[in-house]
C-alpha cells in the first residue's frame, strides 16, 4: 500500500511492475491518500490530508497508461514528457488495484475506476463495517453497470487460548493505537521515531478502548471465536479479510496466533 502523494507516478510504475516480475505475477497494488498530517508536513508541505485523495485520483490513470506504454502526462500534480514503465507488469494489463477507503467520495472512484476496496473500521463496531458496505452499494446504485469490485475489511487481529494471551493483546493494542491517534489526529510531537502515546482519557473514542468493547469489535479472541466474527463479515457481502498484526505483541505469540488462525480458523473458509 503506497501513499500517492509520496510518489513520482514514472518511478512508482516501475517498481510495482518489478514488483509484480519478481513475484511471478503476484502483485496486489494497494494505494491511499495518507492519514498523518504529519507526514505531509515533511514529504509534500502544503498539502492537507483532506485533500490528499485528489492525488490518488490523478496517479492511477497515469499508472495504467505507463504500464502500457509511452505516455505524456500534463496534470494538477505531476507533469513530465513522454515516458513508459520499464519494465512492464507480467499481469495484463495491470496487476490488481486496491484502493484504501472509508470516505464515500474514495468509494465512488473505486467503482468508477474498477479498483478493489481496502476499509479500516478502527476500533469501531461492526456497525462502522455495515456503513462501509453500504457506502459500497451506494456507489454502485450510482454507476449503473459498473462491475462490483472486492470488497475487503483489516482489523487487528489475535487468536489465542488463554487469558494471559488475551491481556497481552488488551495491552498491546492500547499502546499501539494511543501512538496511532496521536499521528492520526496530529495531537503531539514525535520524538526519535516514535509518536508519543496519549492518555486514553483524552480520546473521544476512549470508550473503544474498554477491554470487553475491544474483544467484541476487534477479530481477537479462539479459533472458534474468530471464526463465527468471520462468518459475520461474510454474511454482510465482505469478500476478503486482512489480517493486522501490527500492534507489538512479542514474536512468540504473534507466530502462535498466526499459527491457529491458519491451522484452524482458514481451513473454514475454503
Amino acid at each position: 500500500m503506497v501513499v500517492a502523494a509520496y510518489w513520482n507516478p514514472i518511478k512508482l510504475a516501475g517498481e510495482a511492475a518489478l514488483a509484480d516480475l519478481i513475484s511471478g505475477g503476484r502483485l496486489e497494488f494497494g494505494i491511499g491518500s495518507g492519514a498523518y498530517q504529519r507526514e505531509f508536513d515533511r514529504i509534500r508541505p502544503g498539502l492537507k490530508q483532506p485533500d490528499a485523495y485528489r492525488y490518488v485520483h490523478e496517479i492511477l490513470p497515469v499508472l495504467k497508461e505507463l504500464w502500457k506504454g509511452d505516455y505524456e502526462h500534463n496534470g494538477e500534480f505531476w507533469s513530465f514528457p513522454t515516458a513508459t514503465s520499464v519494465p512492464k507488469p507480467l499481469q495484463k494489463p495491470h496487476p490488481p488495484i486496491w484502493i484504501a477507503a472509508r470516505a464515500p467520495v474514495t468509494f465512488d472512484y473505486a467503482v468508477e475506476n474498477g479498483c478493489n476496496l481496502l476499509s479500516w473500521p478502527l476500533l469501531n463496531s461492526f456497525a462502522e463495517v455495515e456503513l462501509y458496505k453500504s457506502r459500497l452499494e451506494t456507489s454502485l446504485n450510482k454507476h449503473h453497470g459498473a462491475s462490483r469490485p472486492k470488497f475487503a475489511v483489516m482489523r487487528h487481529t489475535s487468536v489465542y487460548d488463554s487469558t494471559s494471551e488475551r491481556d497481552a493483546v488488551i495491552v498491546a493494542i492500547k499502546k499501539t493505537m494511543a501512538m496511532f491517534s496521536n499521528l492520526f489526529f496530529n495531537l503531539d510531537d514525535v520524538i526519535n521515531g516514535f509518536p508519543r502515546q496519549i492518555p486514553l482519557s483524552e480520546l473521544a473514542e476512549a470508550k473503544q478502548y474498554d477491554p470487553q468493547a475491544m474483544e467484541q469489535n476487534l477479530m481477537m479472541g479462539s479459533p472458534d471465536e474468530v471464526i463465527q466474527k468471520l462468518k459475520q463479515y461474510e454474511s454482510l457481502g465482505v469478500d476478503e479479510f486482512v489480517y493486522l498484526a501490527s500492534m507489538g505483541l512479542d514474536r512468540r505469540q504473534q507466530k502462535k496466533s498466526l499459527k491457529l488462525f491458519c491451522d484452524e480458523v482458514i481451513p473454514e473458509f475454503k
